[in-house]
């Protein structure tokens, strides 16, 4: 399971401006705001930027410059995956450290939509143990039962960060993890795809593949 929102883009116009740098191009600059503030890439920019982009990554270092920030919501087992991704990407997450005793464990904490009933009594079991040292541990707070909880944490507990990362990064991404056996990954590339010009920037091998 995986929860995404808060999906925001930023920094296209300085991005854009930064890519006619090399030929002092600025004059062919046609993009503008509408009326919802968001950034619309005129005809020339965003021929420009198309080219840019599927002419590798030395020649799209514009799009390092186009950040994206969002929440997600995922499992541990997922973002251990995720952070193959450590250049050019910054995460805040909620802390099991500091804060896992502070509210009861619950199926809903943990991504098991797809677990059999076998497996889904077993977590229930480890939830049980869980939720009995949390309230020992606030209880008595003997340090012994916070270990507990923090060493049987399953990697299917869901974890919230935000994250900022950029357009590069997000090419990497899709290319790689689409077709990814984990639905997370399928999830988040959906999300990707409906980014501000992602197909003409950011889905580079799909274009090549039409």
């Amino acid at each position: 399971m995986i929860k995404i929102s808060n999906i925001c883009v930023m920094n296209f116009e300085n991005a854009i401006r930064g890519s006619r740098n090399p030929m002092n191009s600025w004059g062919r600059m046609d993009s503008y705001y509408d009326e919802e503030g968001n950034y619309i890439l005129g005809d020339n920019d965003l021929s420009l930027a198309s080219r840019l982009a599927k002419a590798g990554s030395d020649h799209r270092k514009y799009l390092r410059q186009v950040i994206v920030s969002l929440d997600i919501s995922a499992p541990l087992y997922w973002w251990k995956e995720f952070d193959t991704y450590k250049v050019g990407t910054v995460a805040n997450s909620c802390s099991t450290m500091h804060k896992i005793q502070a509210k009861e464990f619950t199926r809903e904490d943990f991504s098991c939509e797809k677990m059999s009933e076998e497996g889904l009594k077993l977590l229930d079991s480890v939830i049980a143990f869980m939720e009995r040292e949390r309230i020992a541990f606030i209880e008595t707070k003997d340090k012994a039962h916070w270990h507990n909880m923090i060493q049987t944490l399953p990697t299917s507990y869901n974890q919230l960060r935000t994250v900022t990362l950029n357009y590069e990064v997000l090419i990497n991404i899709y290319r790689a993890r689409r077709y990814h056996k984990l639905d997370e990954w399928k999830t988040l590339c959906a999300e990707i795809e409906k980014l501000p010009y992602a197909k003409e920037l950011i889905m580079l091998r799909e274009l090549d593949d039409e």
